[in-house]
This record gives C-alpha cells, structure tokens and sequence, in this order.
C-alpha cells in the first residue's frame, strides 16, 4: 500500500498491522490454534473488514488487446515465452512471427488455425482483427 492519505488508509494501515499481529502470532505457535478464542473471532473480523475496504478499491485498468500483434504479444506474457518458444509453439519461422507482430505481414489462415488452438484465441477476436 501507498503511503496513506486519508483517515480511512490510515485506518486500514492500522487494522492491517492488528492482523499481521495475530497471523505472526498463529506462525510461531505452529497454527491457528496459538490464539485464543477472542483473538481468532477478532482476526476473523478485521480480515472481512479488510477485505471490503480492498474490495471498495477501483481496480488498475487492464489494456485489452486490440490487435492480432497484441493479444499474441500478451499470451506471450501469460506464458512467459520468449518470441522464439512462440514462433516454435506456432510451429512457424521466427522471421516470420516477427513480422506479424511488427505488423508487416497479416496472418493466413493456418495461422489464424493455429492461433485459436494453441494459443485459445477466441476466433471471432481473430476474424475481427485479422
């Protein structure tokens, strides 16, 4: 978390340092079992309160892929995957996967195939942006 700005990130600052209190506590006791009954209703609660004030929070917006170059460029990411273990996931050249994702050569539809295959494309992302 940031640096709190407000009372109410001040006070979620507060209840997260309670329940790391109680969560240290349960570590070194071997388990949640360490606690004493009262300390474990409480810990209970502070994390549902925690939980809604994080679920109150806008989320980061995610960027959608608007391209045949980008989603293949995020499901690289998702895979962790260099653009040669695409290229031979693909089973197409290098050069050739290159320049797709330059957008210098559009894809056929053996690619296109493969895409929605390999990769679970939906198909009518593909023909949208192919």
């Amino acid at each position: 978390m940031q640096t709190p700005t407000n009372q109410t990130d001040y006070l979620y600052l507060a209840l997260m340092v309670r329940i790391e209190t109680y969560l240290q506590k349960a570590t070194a006791g071997g388990g949640f079992a360490a606690l004493m009954p009262d300390e474990g209703d409480e810990l209970a609660r502070l994390s549902i309160a925690a939980e809604a004030y994080e679920d109150s929070l806008p989320l980061m917006p995610i960027k959608v892929p608007q391209s045949i170059p980008e989603m293949i460029q995020f499901k690289m990411y998702e895979r962790k995957a260099s653009q040669r273990d695409m290229a031979a996931l693909l089973e197409i050249p290098e050069t050739r996967l290159s320049e797709v994702l330059r957008g210098k050569r559009s894809i056929n539809l053996a690619l296109a195939k493969k895409l929605r295959t390999k990769l679970n494309i939906d198909a009518g992302f593909i023909l949208d942006h192919a």
